[in-house]
């Protein structure tokens, strides 16, 4: 159930000393990282795909767009108007053609692979110098302790659960955006440190540091144009996936080879460890499964929970979460 290799250690080094401040394991090792800049440089060339389809400077002269492109300098690359699109991006029709997450399509049209292509997709400079910058903060340090591998199953998994709980909740606009994936690191780097609890010293600090970013990021996610159910769908399936890919031997498993027999320890792992494993993987489990019945059902999520368009969007004065 937790093996004792890794499938990526070939690409590994050794190094002596702790990795950062709250590690108190003597060895550790380390990978390099090259899937999370690689999927940054994904995600970069796939923006300069959407705004060379996206064309503003041809495509809005033709619509009669209101509004001038944004950098005409820019030629086909130029973007929308300011008043569109904010985010200095392409237009939501471009989005929606080269595969945003919108209900109507996953549902009615069978286009499910949407869940899939959204994570690739931004909607803008903003957006993708947000989410890319975020990803090499906490990207590359997951891939060096734990490789390329378990990390990319996170992202790619956590993406999805996000894209599952935003069409549930919201179907009449699109969403794009690797946020869902983000947070889902954010989630697994959370509950790598409770249930490697024993390995980590200044645990506390550890812990209120990780929450407060986490807190933070998501109440930025009650403003208008932000998926915030993306953003706790993807961090609900990292969260769980940590305690299922992110497992490490108890402190002391791997120098106990040193010691006399009588004083090694008799098992790999602690006994919350195997729960925090056996209870995440139900639970994972049973939520995609109910999550796609009730999304390819044509559910809609509201309808059982009147008070959840909160955790999206708060109306003020200043702006209306009617749409």
């Amino acid at each position: 159930m937790m093996k004792n290799g890794d499938l990526e250690k070939n690409g590994g080094t050794k190094r002596r000393g702790s990795y950062n401040n709250y590690y108190k394991e003597t060895s550790e090792s380390e990978w390099r990282s090259w899937l999370v800049p690689l999927i940054v440089v994904a995600n970069v060339a796939m923006f300069i795909v959407i705004m060379a389809i996206n064309n503003c400077k041809h495509n809005n002269h033709l619509q009669n767009g209101s509004g001038q492109c944004v950098a005409k300098f820019l030629g086909r690359f130029s973007f929308q108007p300011l008043r569109e699109n904010p985010l200095f991006g392409p237009s939501s029709s471009t989005l929606e053609k080269l595969g945003a997450l919108q209900w109507q399509k996953v549902v009615h049209e069978h286009q499910g692979w949407r869940l899939f292509t959204c994570i690739w997709l931004h909607a803008g400079v903003i957006h993708l110098l947000a989410n890319m910058l975020s990803l090499l903060f906490i990207g590359i340090r997951l891939e060096q302790q734990f490789g390329f591998v378990r990390v990319g199953v996170v992202y790619l998994l956590s993406g999805i659960g996000g894209s599952i709980l935003s069409s549930l909740f919201i179907q009449h606009n699109i969403s794009v955006g690797a946020s869902g994936a983000l947070f889902g690191l954010l989630g697994a780097m959370l509950s790598e440190l409770i249930t490697n609890w024993s390995i980590y010293t200044n645990k506390v600090a550890a812990v209120i540091t990780l929450i407060v970013i986490i807190a933070i990021n998501l109440a930025v996610g009650i403003l208008p144009h932000a998926d915030n159910f993306a953003h706790i769908g993807g961090f609900l399936s990292g969260f769980l996936l940590g305690f299922i890919l992110l497992v490490r031997p108890q402190f002391g498993w791997r120098e106990q080879c040193h010691l006399p027999a009588s004083a090694r320890l008799t098992s790999k792992y602690t006994i919350y460890q195997y729960i925090f494993w056996v209870v995440s993987m139900v639970l994972l489990v049973a939520g995609f499964t109910m999550g796609l019945v009730m999304l390819f059902r044509g559910e809609n999520a509201n309808k059982h929970c009147s008070w959840c368009h909160y955790l999206s969007c708060v109306p003020t004065s200043k702006w209306s979460c009617s749409n």
